[in-house]
């Protein structure tokens, strides 16, 4: 999971808000950081929720108002809490605001990368990052593929999961 510092770097420590966090879901040390440039229109808003005390931080937050979207990455100890809490208190945990879904991701790397576009106003991909643990024999058999192919690994690997999701679905 990122790191406080992660987020103030992305958000080029610009801070506008802070507060007590008002779930129980992730203790009683919860508290927020939002960081908003002011722009409902084509503006962003990013916040993380922390451990005031571990310093630990259960989720992150970031709406692109320029293209209406709005990507979270939530700490995988804690999601369950935090699913049970939204359905106790009959809230959609998966609506960011209006009709704006969040795009849950699982790569810090892709949250920070997205924030970082966003916050600077710069296109970003819309792609979501995964991690693959491979067997060695699986791994070496990808790689020659994709090497057949003449395409990278990572190429093979997402042509290989878009086709599997398509097959999936028929």
């Amino acid at each position: 999971m990122i790191s406080i510092k992660d987020f103030m770097e992305t958000v080029k420590y610009r801070l506008t808000e802070g507060s007590d966090y008002q779930w129980a879901c992730f203790g009683p040390d919860a508290n927020s950081l939002d960081s908003w440039n002011g722009d409902n229109d084509t503006g962003y808003s990013a916040s993380i929720i922390f451990d005031t005390k571990t310093q630990e931080v259960y989720e992150a937050t970031t709406f692109d108002y320029k293209r209406n979207r709005a990507y979270r990455l939530l700490h995988p100890e804690y999601k369950q809490a935090y699913l049970d809490e939204a359905k106790v208190r009959n809230i959609d945990p998966n609506v960011a605001c209006d009709d704006i879904k969040y795009v849950d991701l699982d790569v810090d790397q892709d949250f920070l990368e997205k924030t970082c576009a966003i916050v600077a106003g710069e296109d970003y991909s819309t792609k979501v990052m995964i991690e693959i643990d491979l067997d060695h024999d699986i791994l070496y058999a990808a790689m020659l593929a994709a090497h057949e192919k003449d395409i990278t690994l990572n190429q093979y690997v997402e042509e290989a999961l878009q086709h599997a999701e398509w097959s999936e679905k028929w």
